[in-house]
């Protein structure tokens, strides 16, 4: 397998091809990946994180651009927050971008491929970068817990499919083209096809 290859995506289940048959692997490649934007801010230095005291909120966001037909930018944003009584120790935040290469793959499933898959690539990278930064900055490395992007995907599916009537619309991303682009839940992952797919 050669070094852009990283991942498998197993093909739609064909309904005639017999039950014993194992089907073969669709490659997913990955041509490059890079830091897109990084942000780091210690407003008060790292006084006050040695007494153990406070916590890090964490966030973890998708997003998934056509760039051409097959061709796909997907960004891993994280964001973490340290806090202490006094308030912020620091605040980090990582736009960990990879660029891929999909098969022909039905829309559900390549937005499932986008949204879990790619992510799950990138992650590991996003995490090293995460923990530098924050031992740089002169706190204890932060070491991101593993995310399931599966349960996020499903969860973010679940809440587009019965949207709450009391839920604020998510802000406008001037990112994401008014013409096709499609928020997959209220400031969740967001797949923006090209047209017309």
């Amino acid at each position: 397998m050669s070094d852009d290859q990283l991942g498998a995506v197993p093909p739609a289940a064909d309904p005639n091809a017999p039950a014993d048959n194992a089907a073969p692997m669709v490659q997913l490649q990955i041509h490059a990946q890079y830091v897109k934007d990084l942000s780091f801010e210690s407003p008060n230095g790292p006084f006050g994180a040695a007494d153990g005291q406070g916590g890090v909120d964490i966030s973890v966001d998708v997003r998934a651009n056509a760039k051409a037909e097959n061709h796909y930018e997907v960004d891993l944003i994280l964001s973490a927050t340290g806090k202490h009584a006094q308030g912020t120790l620091f605040v980090a935040e990582l736009t960990y971008s990879g660029l891929f290469t999909l098969p022909e793959l039905p829309l559900e499933h390549r937005k499932a491929v986008l949204l879990i898959e790619c992510p799950r690539l990138l992650f590991p990278f996003g995490r090293a970068i995460i923990s530098d930064v924050t031992r740089e900055g002169g706190f204890p490395p932060l070491m991101l817990q593993p995310v399931d992007f599966a349960a996020l995907y499903q969860r973010s599916q679940a809440q587009a499919a019965a949207p709450s009537e009391a839920a604020p619309m998510p802000p406008v991303d001037p990112a994401t083209p008014a013409d096709g682009g499609e928020d997959t839940t209220p400031g969740g992952p967001v797949v923006t096809p090209l047209s017309g797919s």
